[in-house]
């Protein structure tokens, strides 16, 4: 994701950058010879899939392309407490400008990707996808998304702009799930956009409005019962793509996947994670 989203990324960065260095190291600049050159590791300290390597190595390069990076462990991969992600090698002052920045997205991106993992595990067998959803820290979407994939996840839409989603709210404004759907539809037409249109529903009887109407990709079952979930299924019959949302936990995702539903989306992943014990010391 990081070539595809550069642009927005490098802004990141540099604002991240910016909040933390300010006008200056002056801990590193106070403390540490100009010329002096040292070495430090990336030291696990938890349990989990390691995230945000490749996004190290750009902030790295992005405070002091001196900085040589050399990589143990990649983006995805196990680990567990007392391993070593990769060293860095270069000028001290520039390792520790860069050191909380590289944590702190580390940290995050590795808890959202371990945890990712392990709702992915928990239905492994069925044919579900394990989504995200927009619950996400505003400015770090595309981080925590990239995150989700990182952990075996899969991204939802990434913002308002790349579909056309339509939720209880847009329904009740636009006066039943008959108009919005001619709405969203009409739209399209007028301005030639090649979006898919989801729509949410609340009950079976909605399922059956839909189902008649047509117009739409992907139905959303939203807060739905297993057992409606699996009549809606029934009902859906593959016309349309199935997503179950809202009210579903670690206790009952494999229940859920295992109705049929084509995806399942998680706020959680996103919105309620622990960010993985990572730490960066210097090697002597």
């Amino acid at each position: 994701m990081l070539e595809q989203y550069k642009s927005q990324i490098e802004r990141l960065v540099d604002l991240a950058i910016e909040e933390d260095i300010g006008d200056g190291d002056h801990s590193a600049l106070a403390s540490i010879p100009a010329d002096a050159i040292g070495k430090a590791k990336l030291l696990v300290k938890d349990d989990g899939i390691l995230a945000g390597v490749e996004l190290a190595l750009f902030i790295f390069n992005k405070i002091d392309s001196q900085l040589k990076v050399d990589i143990l462990l990649h983006d995805g991969a196990v680990i567990t407490k007392g391993d070593i992600a990769f060293y860095v090698t270069g000028p001290e002052r520039s390792i520790l400008q860069a050191e909380r920045l590289v944590l702190n997205f580390m940290q995050r991106m590795s808890g959202i990707a371990t945890t990712t993992n392990r709702l992915v595990k928990l239905i492994e067998g069925t044919n579900c996808k394990l989504l995200d959803t927009r619950k996400t820290t505003p400015g770090l979407r595309i981080i925590e998304k990239w995150s989700v994939k990182i952990g075996g996840g899969h991204n939802h839409r990434v913002g308002l702009y790349d579909m056309i989603m339509l939720k209880d709210n847009h329904i009740d404004f636009c006066g039943g799930i008959e108009k919005a759907i001619d709405s969203a539809n009409i739209y399209l037409q007028k301005t030639g956009k090649n979006l898919a249109i989801e729509i949410e529903t609340r009950n079976i009887n909605d399922v059956e409005r839909v189902i008649a109407k047509g117009g739409v990709q992907r139905i959303m079952l939203d807060n739905f019962s297993v057992a409606d979930a699996h009549k809606a299924v029934e009902l859906i019959n593959h016309k349309f793509e199935v997503e179950a949302s809202g009210g579903i936990t670690e206790a009952t995702l494999r229940q859920y996947a295992e109705t049929g539903v084509d995806f399942i989306s998680v706020g959680a992943l996103t919105h309620s994670v622990k960010s993985l014990d990572l730490s960066l010391k210097a090697t002597l």
